[in-house]
């Protein structure tokens, strides 16, 4: 009887931890077409030649054992695959059941958990949060906040809200309470979530604030928060395979991915734990959040009424401040609109776009803190399936410039007081590396001005009245910031 005990246990080990090297789904032959050019024409930002991006030899290039994608067209899935592996250790490949933290993108989901409490009248997103808070009060500073925070402000980063992310729990680590971590008390390991400018006047990113709206719904609902999410949000939404609990219910720890460094090394004890749930704790796959994405866009347009009423999701899609709307950001190209958001936890990177009409979207995810694959991936759908204006790059010319001149650029440069950017030079190249981001190679264009293929901005090395490097100056996003050479 022992021995029959043994072997059952070994088979469902065995089944649990063999889910991921689960058959890859095939398509019919015109999408596995589409399927092959998306793979075979990767876009970066800035091209400077014709050649051919291809999927397999990105992750190569920048270290990413793991990748998956969802892509949607005419408001159906098209096509969803995994590439590379949740473990290279253990040889785990990814499937489009993989699951993978999901970081950020957790605060659009929220932002429909909430949403469906204001549309059943229990909440309402104008009033003071404090009039929903009843296990902790939110301590308004009135020298640096004078004016009431709303729902409204929290899920549009508008409250002026403290606390841009948040860093997680270790394997082993204590985690903390929620209030814990809104009064940064140990043992969280993040700052006071406070005021830090009167609310409504402009646009500041805050996990902080949705952390606040996560409180809110346990509040209002008397439910642990990832228990309400479950059965009001991700079940009705056929996010099947996902959750936000903390630990991972056992029937899915068999499919969650290995969380990476840039270094190709692990995180340690596989990943770390969230507790701030609506702002960065989801774990889930491309498929899931091609399910949301779908959902959001039957519903905004009248077609589909299975968790948000078409007024209800308009407004969720309407931004309230610059690009800000609710629990996604909107980004305008051409005649067209899509919503999105990304994420980034250790070892995660994440991001997805659905447009508002015609029914288009796509979903990438990646064990990895390298994510520059991603907008690479976006861009080749959005060139694959003919998404007008989306992805226009920019070509650029390069020029060669000598050993001896990139020399005198290598150094250590302050631009804020935690965010340098530190230059050093392989073979005939120039790689830049800014604090907490992948490094990245640098183009000439002159010999003192230089450019970055993965987004739009370009470093100019500017000599002091003896001749010497002094500083560097970041151009983008229509502005320039000087970076102190300090070493």
């Amino acid at each position: 009887m022992r021995a029959i005990k043994i072997l059952l246990s070994f088979l469902i080990f065995f089944i649990i931890n063999t889910s991921s090297f689960a058959q890859q789904p095939t398509y019919s032959a015109a999408i596995e077409e589409r399927i092959k050019k998306v793979e075979t024409s990767l876009g970066e930002a800035i091209k400077t030649d014709d050649n051919p991006l291809i999927l397999q030899e990105r992750m190569k290039l920048y270290g990413v054992p793991g990748l998956s994608i969802a892509v949607i067209k005419d408001y159906k899935i098209d096509w969803a695959r995994g590439y590379g592996f949740a473990n290279k250790e253990k040889r785990n490949v990814v499937t489009p059941l993989t699951l993978f933290q999901a970081a950020s993108i957790s605060k659009s989901i929220n932002a429909v958990g909430v949403l469906r409490l204001v549309q059943n009248k229990k909440l309402d997103l104008d009033k003071d949060i404090n009039s929903y808070l009843t296990s902790w009060k939110f301590p308004y500073d009135t020298a640096k906040g004078k004016k009431i925070i709303t729902i409204k402000h929290l899920l549009s980063h508008t409250a002026g809200t403290s606390v841009h992310g948040f860093r997680g729990y270790a394997a082993g680590e204590k985690i903390p309470s929620l209030v814990q971590i809104l009064n940064g008390e140990a043992p969280a390991n993040s700052q006071p979530i406070r005021s830090m400018f009167d609310a409504g006047t402009k646009v500041q990113y805050s996990g902080g604030g949705i952390t606040i709206s996560q409180l809110i719904v346990m509040d209002v609902t008397g439910q642990p928060y990832d228990v309400y999410m479950q059965k009001n949000v991700l079940q009705p939404l056929g996010m099947k395979n996902s959750f936000y609990s903390i630990p991972p219910p056992v029937d899915k720890i068999g499919f969650l991915s290995t969380a990476y460094r840039e270094d190709g090394n692990a995180v340690a004890g596989g990943y770390h734990s969230y507790p701030e749930n609506a702002a960065a704790s989801l774990w889930t796959t491309p498929t899931d959040l091609a399910n949301f994405i779908i959902e959001m866009q039957l519903a905004s347009t009248g077609k589909s009424k299975k968790l948000l009423d078409q007024q209800v999701a308009s407004l969720m899609l309407t931004p309230v401040m610059n690009d800000a709307a609710l629990g996604v950001f909107i980004k305008t190209v051409g005649n067209e609109k899509y919503f999105g958001h990304g994420g980034a936890n250790e070892g995660f990177r994440s991001t997805y776009f659905g447009s508002e009409d015609g029914g288009n979207g796509v979903v990438v995810m990646v064990n990895s803190d390298n994510g520059a694959i991603m907008n690479e991936v976006v861009n080749s759908v959005a060139t694959v399936y003919g998404w007008k204006d989306f992805y226009k790059p920019i070509v650029r010319k390069t020029i060669t410039v000598g050993p001896e001149v990139l020399d005198g650029y290598i150094g250590e440069y302050e631009l804020a007081p935690e965010f340098k950017i530190t230059i050093r030079r392989d073979g005939t190249m120039l790689l830049a590396k800014a604090t907490n981001q992948p490094e990245i190679k640098l183009y000439a264009e002159e010999q003192n001005k230089f450019f970055v293929k993965e987004v739009e901005a370009k470093i100019e090395f500017v000599k002091d009245d003896a001749g010497k490097i002094s500083k560097l100056i970041l151009h983008q996003n229509g502005q320039n910031m000087d970076g102190k050479k300090i070493k």
